[in-house]
């Protein structure tokens, strides 16, 4: 718990942030879909702060979606409270695991060029290691890598980012670290390493470091400028702290900072405007500016539950009676429309992104306060509520993207 003086500070530090934030109001009612986006703001605004005073949360910023535009953004507390940096749009958080969904949809580019098929064995096509103790009867199959279904099991291979010592390469890692430890399809286990091979396979697929082919076929189309494995100098200069809270005196104190060798799990940095492009895409069936990604058809099996014996939480902490994985995204239907989800939390951050896809609306936030989970789902859900009651009659929007 922090400190009454504490919350005090941090109400202050809000408030003037929040100044700032009202200007963005008025900025971006123009190219709302029929969104009030000044009342929406005047409601949310409160529960912003709330959520981030009960969440422990040094800053955040957010960004709501309908349809192929970005309606409103907001940010609010600071970025480094040491320095006493206010949070602003193009602040730099960790995106952490909300990454693993980009992963998914490079590997699945692949698949749609023939190279794969869901169902097939993945051990089938690794040459240069295997999956420890894979059954043949029971293999490790694709499909169980996107759904946390697969037993993969191995250490996430952490080591401080300033370290002299740097983790040990993909196909390093797998070769000794990848092995199954419980047999596909017994549980629901979310694995790290199952998106390490995701990563492998990308690259043995494509033929193009791994790196290297994210940037030109998810972060350069998507226009996700400020999104990188390794911040690039001018994105260090606008990088957030990462901050925990001390048990024992209530106090911030900042992280320690990671890299590891299943980086394509989550060790991503990015800008909530970066996040919303890609929530568009998923939003707009695969399309961000005419420019297709994927295939609404790949996507839809991506918003569909895979397994229904599983759940009915996502991780026993998101969700309803419908809710699960789809292929690495969360699925839900709720009140009559279909939603997707997925969270990231590495060490003093923590990301949210959620999608009502009936209605074409988005809700992306990016925080430097550590499991903050459960605020930003109220949060999120709040918007929905919002943007669902000042968007006219709240009818369902028109889908924007081209098929």
């Amino acid at each position: 718990m922090i400190t009454k003086l504490q919350h005090m500070a941090l109400r202050n530090r809000l408030s003037l942030v929040s100044t700032a934030a009202i200007l963005i109001f008025f900025s971006v009612s123009l190219c709302g879909q029929n969104i009030d986006v000044v009342k929406l703001a005047a409601d949310f605004e409160p529960d912003i702060r709330r959520a981030m005073i009960e969440g422990n949360i040094p800053s955040a910023t957010i960004a709501l979606v309908s349809g192929d535009k970005v309606v409103w953004t907001g940010s609010y507390g600071e970025s480094n409270l040491w320095a006493r940096t206010p949070a602003a749009t193009n602040t730099v958080y960790l995106i952490g695991s909300t990454f693993k969904t980009m992963s998914t949809i490079a590997l699945l580019q692949q698949m749609e060029k023939g190279k794969f098929k869901l169902d097939d064995p993945v051990n089938d096509y690794l040459t240069e290691f295997k999956i420890q103790n894979d059954d043949p009867k029971n293999p490790v199959r694709f499909r169980h890598l996107f759904t946390h279904t697969s037993g993969l099991d191995g250490q996430f291979g952490s080591i401080p980012v300033w370290s002299n010592n740097a983790p040990p390469s993909l196909i390093e890692y797998l070769r000794t670290s990848l092995k199954v430890t419980k047999p596909p399809m017994t549980e629901v286990h979310y694995s790290n390493p199952a998106f390490a091979l995701i990563g492998y396979l990308v690259e043995k697929f494509s033929g193009v470091p791994y790196n290297q082919y994210i940037q030109e076929n998810i972060f350069k189309p998507l226009e996700m400028t400020s999104t990188a494995f390794d911040p690039t100098p001018d994105m260090d200069e606008r990088l957030s702290i990462p901050y925990t809270v001390d048990e024992k005196t209530g106090r911030h104190v900042p992280a320690l900072r990671i890299k590891a060798a299943v980086y394509p799990a989550g060790i991503v940095y990015g800008t909530i405007s970066d996040q919303a492009n890609w929530l568009i895409a998923n939003l707009s069936g695969g399309v961000f500016k005419g420019i297709r990604i994927i295939s609404e058809a790949t996507l839809d099996q991506m918003f569909t539950r895979q397994y229904k014996q599983f759940g009915p939480r996502i991780e026993g902490i998101w969700g309803n009676e419908t809710s699960g994985f789809g292929l690495t995204w969360w699925a839900q239907q709720k009140d009559g429309d279909q939603y997707f989800a997925h969270s990231g939390s590495v060490a003093g951050y923590t990301a949210f992104l959620l999608g009502n896809r009936t209605r074409k609306l988005g809700f992306a936030i990016l925080t430097n306060g550590n499991r903050a989970h459960p605020h930003l789902f109220k949060l999120a859900d709040r918007s929905m509520d919002l943007m669902k009651k000042y968007s006219g009659a709240g009818q369902t929007a028109a889908p924007t993207g081209v098929k």
